[in-house]
């Protein structure tokens, strides 16, 4: 996650200006040898560009990269406020679900915290009024939908450089601050992802552990969540993630079918996939409720088909 001291100066070269490290160290109030960090750390993310002057002075300035555009936003819709004292590193990640009202609860068992944790992190917005309260639950007021917009960009890229220094391929399918979906093109990737530590394969690549092989179109998608374990419902939400086309909302039914995944326990994941309708329905047609009067949310396969296909796999 980008840190306070990152945050500092991306805020002061956000405007478009070049500055060199004395000068940003002065300005930031950070020690000349901290702010050299800093500066290696966003250039070797691509966050800055950097020239050098007479006497080979350094200079840098802020890349179009899509971090640098959505706080450039940010601060040009509500550049009143001082965002680089605002916004922590832990604020950022409980920011990420306030895109619709969530309790504090579930945040904080989302991210593995307290939730007197979650309650620091919140307090700086609290305090300036900046969330809605609506009974035990919060979110962002609407007129911080650009503040939304540059947490999901700061969590994303942090996902993405994560796993392009293993797999240079790599690309982000889903993430939140904790966990990321990522596919590969490469073969060369998929050992690399094999061998890291946090790293497991999911989606249809998976199947085969529970007795379901399916051709693999390509290489499989991988999930990072460090001190976690990658459960079948996990595998169920990949699977509908990264493609919700007709024949993987089969093979997943067969997933849930076979192992008889715990109905309320897929319904409560499937809700921080935006996938509590698809899911819903799914399980409706595993348990023979086929109904064809309503126009579903998913292509489901037909209820002789599903028969068919259990048949087909031994699934009873």
């Amino acid at each position: 996650m980008i840190s306070n001291a990152e945050l500092a100066v991306i805020d002061a070269l956000s405007t478009g200006r070049e500055a060199t490290p004395a000068e940003l160290a002065t300005e930031i109030e950070y020690s000349q040898a901290h702010i050299y960090e800093v500066l290696d750390t966003l250039h070797a993310a691509g966050l800055l560009t950097e020239a050098r002057g007479p006497n080979n002075l350094r200079r840098v300035s802020v890349t179009d990269h899509p971090v640098i555009e959505t706080y450039r936003r940010l601060r040009a819709k509500l550049g009143h406020i001082e965002w680089a004292d605002l916004l922590t590193p832990a604020t950022l990640r409980v920011c990420w679900f306030l895109d619709e009202p969530r309790r504090v609860t579930d945040i904080a068992k989302r991210l593995n915290i307290t939730r007197q944790s979650v309650h620091k992190a919140l307090s700086p917005l609290k305090d300036r009024a900046m969330l809605s309260p609506s009974g035990p639950e919060y979110a962002v007021s609407d007129d911080l939908a650009p503040l939304l917009s540059f947490t999901q960009a700061v969590v994303t890229f942090e996902h993405r450089s994560r796993a392009r220094e293993i797999a240079p391929s790599a690309t982000i399918e889903w993430c939140d601050p904790k966990r990321a979906l990522i596919r590969v093109q490469t073969s060369e990737d998929t050992a690399a992802l094999l061998d890291a530590p946090d790293w497991q394969v999911t989606g249809l690549g998976r199947f085969e552990e529970y007795g379901l092989q399916f051709f693999l179109a390509g290489e499989p998608a991988f999930w990072y969540t460090p001190n976690e374990e990658l459960t079948p419902v996990d595998i169920v939400c990949h699977t509908l993630v990264l493609n919700s086309e007709s024949r993987r909302i089969s093979y997943a039914m067969l997933l849930i079918d076979k192992l008889d995944i715990d109905r309320e326990k897929l319904t409560d994941t499937a809700t921080w996939y935006d996938l509590e309708a698809t899911v819903a329905t799914m399980c409706q047609a595993v348990q023979g409720e086929f109904d064809g009067s309503q126009d579903p949310p998913v292509v489901l396969p037909s209820e002789s088909e599903y028969i068919a296909l259990k048949e087909q796999y031994g699934v009873v």
